[in-house]
């Protein structure tokens, strides 16, 4: 049996994802997923690095170009975009948006409630130009 002081912790849902948007934002240029690798951590295996380019590849967080054989990434989405695009995965996933967006609203703390209306005040300003 492994012991539990010996064995890596898990990281919570989202984390390695996230770690991986930080290191692509701190690239210069375009990088290689073995470079994603060493700035993350080195002892991840590389298929994770992999899979998790990949999943942020699906959700518009990165893109990727072919460079000779392999792939170069780079971050499309900063910090606050990739939280938007699971909040869309989540409505996407529901039957009733309304009931889910209401109850997300009615949860916010006040203000943050004032922060969304003002938010959709200049959304809507916006639309309107």
């Amino acid at each position: 049996m492994v012991n539990p002081d010996v064995r890596r912790q898990r990281r919570a849902q989202g984390e390695l994802e996230t770690q991986v948007l930080a290191a692509l934002h701190t690239a210069e240029a375009p990088v290689t997923a073995a470079w994603v690798q060493e700035h993350v951590d080195a002892e991840l295996a590389y298929t994770t690095v992999m899979t998790v380019l990949v999943r942020l590849l699906e959700k518009r967080a990165v893109t990727r170009r072919r460079e000779g054989r392999s792939f170069v990434w780079s971050a499309a989405a900063d910090q606050a975009g990739l939280a938007a695009l699971k909040m869309h995965k989540v409505l996407d996933g529901e039957r009733d948006r309304r009931a889910v967006l209401a109850s997300f609203v009615t949860s916010l703390p006040e203000g943050d409630e004032q922060l969304l209306r003002d938010l959709l005040d200049q959304a809507c300003d916006e639309s309107a130009d």
